[in-house]
């Protein structure tokens, strides 16, 4: 079925974000020096990063930071510059239909149904979702044979059915290749997890993850929607609705992977706990015979108000 979601492989994360050396800093490039050097706007080059196309570090800072021998090696690429802008080029409903010489409303039904995957979005003026795809895979799509009969003529029975019936994958599968970008980042076991957790309603981590120390640390290192406007505005609501999985299969798949994960991170290094409060000293109690303390003091006084 289009759309369903892709289990987390293990080695998602391996070889994009890293931890910047501490030393050698002179062979690394912020990211506007970087994308000036790879001849791409700074919108390109942070989608190039979120697809993996550009391997990217993170420094001291929480910052990210691009190897001169990771630029060397894109420019050194074959079609240097234009093919790597060609990989990242991304296009809305209206371009993507006449790339793919299709009418507007059959590219929007092909996209609801899964079979295109939206790579960004943002909300227009109106509050509506634009969605954006990448020119490079609706080209394949359209060149495709298999592909021709969805291209022309009517939509098959059991499709117009789903799509009768409201069915709109384009946020999931949105999701779906989100989450590989956020795997991509993740420097850590506990991280990979975040990131899984970070599609979750807080309600649906705490059905699988029941220790309140590993969600606070979740909670933590949950990642963010993509900025969209003000915090609170319209268009973050927007977003933040976009990044939190609806369906209930797709909940169930995310739950699943959440708890695998957890459970690697939890034996690679136990979640941070307070540690346990030393119990206060017991009060001294006097031996047998001996006054407590204070008390010869106290008869000292009365005798001496006696004898006034």
């Amino acid at each position: 079925m289009p759309g369903q979601h892709i289990r987390t492989p293990e080695n998602a994360t391996a070889g994009v974000i890293a931890e910047q050396p501490a030393d050698d800093r002179g062979s690394w490039v912020t990211p506007g020096r970087a994308a000036r050097e790879l001849g791409l706007k700074r919108t390109e080059f942070d989608l190039a990063v979120h697809l993996g196309r550009i391997s990217a570090a993170r420094d001291d800072g929480g910052g990210r930071r691009v190897a001169r021998a990771e630029i060397e090696r894109l420019r050194a690429g074959p079609g240097f510059p234009e093919s790597l802008r060609r990989s990242i080029q991304a296009v809305g409903t209206t371009e993507g239909a006449a790339l793919m010489e299709v009418p507007r409303a059959r590219f929007t039904r092909l996209a609801r149904l899964g079979l295109l995957v939206p790579v960004r979005f943002y909300p227009n003026r109106y509050r509506a979702v634009v969605w954006l795809y990448l020119a490079e895979e609706l080209a394949l799509f359209a060149a495709d044979d298999k592909n021709a009969p969805l291209l022309t003529g009517r939509t098959p029975e059991n499709l117009r059915s789903l799509l009768d019936d409201g069915l709109d994958l384009r946020p999931r599968n949105w999701r779906t290749r989100h989450l590989g970008h956020l795997l991509r980042q993740a420097d850590h076991p506990w991280a990979r997890a975040a990131a899984v957790a970070s599609l979750l309603d807080p309600l649906h981590v705490s059905q699988v993850v029941k220790d309140p120390y590993e969600r606070s640390l979740l909670n933590q290192l949950r990642r963010q929607p993509p900025s969209h406007g003000a915090p609170g505005s319209p268009a973050a609501h927007i977003a933040e609705e976009l990044m939190t999985a609806q369906e209930p299969d797709e909940i169930a798949w995310l739950q699943a992977d959440l708890t695998r994960l957890t459970r690697q991170a939890r034996d690679h290094r136990p979640a941070p706990r307070p540690a346990p409060r030393r119990p206060s000293p017991a009060p001294r109690t006097p031996p047998a015979g001996e006054p407590a303390r204070g008390t010869s003091r106290r008869l000292l006084g009365r005798w001496r108000r006696r004898g006034t």
